[in-house]
């Protein structure tokens, strides 16, 4: 019988987070007394630390993507998401070597903003959402005769969408996922419009807090964005390496000096 995988509790998440506080300072204060390889950016050792950062960095974006297929395990993804997360960025700050003047140093910032914003939505957010549900907000109140009727249009046009994306499928709980993406991308993107159109009218997003409502929109926001930095820097170091270097020596592995 295999054994069942413990949640990640708030005080293990908050020692998790200080272990990774402190073995990134820790390294930091200790770089002056590192060997010159582990203290100059594209040294062989810093730029497989920045490969390995990288892929541990992609664990929790392959998790976002496989449970949508309902899949994944929430405990041990959730547990993998974070902790990956949190040994990525100690391997990304190694990196960096330390140079924090120049513009890679902003992907570093970018990934700071995303776990600090994850680890705020378990810690406190959470609590918050939970508290949500405990009171009578706007999204759960009858709303005016017109938003009625345009809600009923709206209903009408997501049952006739999911009589053809999903026959088998409950309008009142139905999410259009990963995989109805890869079936019936049209269709699925028309639903997903029409579901946000009647959360928009509902005013779901409007009645809980900004913090609560915006947090993980900016949080994924983000984590597009650090990807998008590190394919840019991926492409730079790889193919122009000489303009990386700006006339010093090309000590990491390259296919073009440009």
């Amino acid at each position: 019988m295999a054994r069942a995988v413990s949640d990640l509790s708030d005080s293990r998440l908050q020692l998790a987070v200080g272990a990774t506080v402190a073995l990134t300072a820790l390294w930091f204060l200790l770089r002056a007394w590192l060997p010159p390889a582990w203290r100059e950016p594209g040294s062989p050792e810093l730029y497989l630390a920045g490969v390995a950062g990288f892929a541990l960095l992609l664990v929790p974006m392959f998790y976002s993507l496989y449970k949508r297929t309902g899949g994944a395990s929430p405990r041990s993804g959730f547990n993998a998401h974070v902790l990956c997360s949190l040994a990525g960025l100690v391997l990304i700050a190694v990196h960096s070597g330390g140079y924090l003047r120049r513009p890679p140093a902003l992907l570093l910032l970018a990934l700071l903003a995303i776990v600090i914003l994850g680890v705020w939505a378990r810690l406190r957010g959470s609590r918050r959402m939970s508290a949500t549900f405990g009171r009578k907000a706007p999204g759960f109140a009858a709303p005016d005769p017109a938003v009625r009727q345009q809600l009923r249009e709206l209903i009408g046009q997501k049952r006739a969408l999911l009589a053809r994306l999903a026959p088998d499928a409950d309008e009142a709980t139905f999410s259009a996922d990963l995989p109805h993406f890869l079936r019936s991308p049209r269709l699925a993107l028309r639903y997903r419009r029409l579901a946000r159109q009647e959360a928009r009218l509902l005013g779901v997003r409007a009645a809980v807090p900004p913090t609560q409502a915006w947090w993980r929109p900016l949080h994924m926001a983000l984590g597009w964005i650090f990807l998008f930095g590190v394919l840019v820097h991926v492409v730079t170091v790889t193919f122009f390496a000489g303009y990386v270097a700006d006339g010093g020596a090309i000590t990491w592995w390259h296919l073009a000096e440009w």
